[in-house]
């Protein structure tokens, strides 16, 4: 970056040649956009559970969620999600003691089981439109669809994130900016397990009461 400057001794102009060596972003930057990108994200979940709130009774005359979940195979799929969170937690604390081998390791495992979760979520929606239980069915169906899939859809985002990462680590180590990244993607990862934890209550749970 260069700046002209006057010197009234000599009566010119003189051109001042100069490097600036800090990043002109504020370093909480990163952090603020994110955060309002979680906020967004937390309207769009607020909506679909507002709107399963409305619709979950509307069955017109089709299936219940009584008779469509299957609590104890999403009660499994539900500590896949879990045990990631716990798994990425492991990561950020090998990214404290700067190992970045350790870092991978965990964040492979945390990957695998956002994947297994995946795996079962696609699972069910596909049983359940064997059963001719699609989104098409009922407003019940609709709304969950809408709710669960959504879901899902953040939590492919996730792995393909964290995938991208890990290729990060492996070329770059653990500098700063990848370290950012990771406190990143480690809030978007407990916010879905936040999220899920209120799609397996409200919907999974209160569903299957009479």
């Amino acid at each position: 970056m260069s700046e002209t400057t006057y010197t009234p001794e000599s009566g010119d102009m003189e051109a001042l040649e100069f490097h600036v060596t800090e990043d002109h972003h504020p370093e909480t930057g990163t952090l603020l956009g994110f955060w309002l990108y979680l906020m967004s994200d937390c309207l769009i979940f607020a909506c679909l559970f507002a709107t399963y709130g409305v619709l979950g009774r509307s069955y017109a005359g089709g299936p219940t969620g009584a008779e469509l979940f299957d609590l104890p195979l999403v009660a499994i799929n539900t500590s896949f999600l879990l045990l990631s969170s716990i798994t990425y937690g492991f990561a950020m604390l090998e990214t404290q003691r700067k190992r970045v081998g350790a870092t991978i390791g965990w964040l492979a495992v945390t990957g695998l089981l956002g994947a297994a979760f995946l795996g079962l979520e696609l699972y069910e929606f596909a049983h359940l439109l064997n059963e001719g239980a699609g989104p098409q069915r009922s407003a019940f169906l609709t709304s969950f669809f809408a709710l669960v899939g959504t879901h899902g859809l953040h939590v492919l985002f996730g792995i393909i994130w964290l995938v991208v990462l890990v290729v990060q680590l492996r070329k770059h180590g653990l500098i700063v900016e990848n370290q950012r990244r990771l406190f990143c993607l480690s809030m978007f990862w407990h916010f879905l397990d936040v999220v899920w934890i209120g799609v397996f209550t409200f919907v999974y749970l209160m569903g299957v009461l009479p």
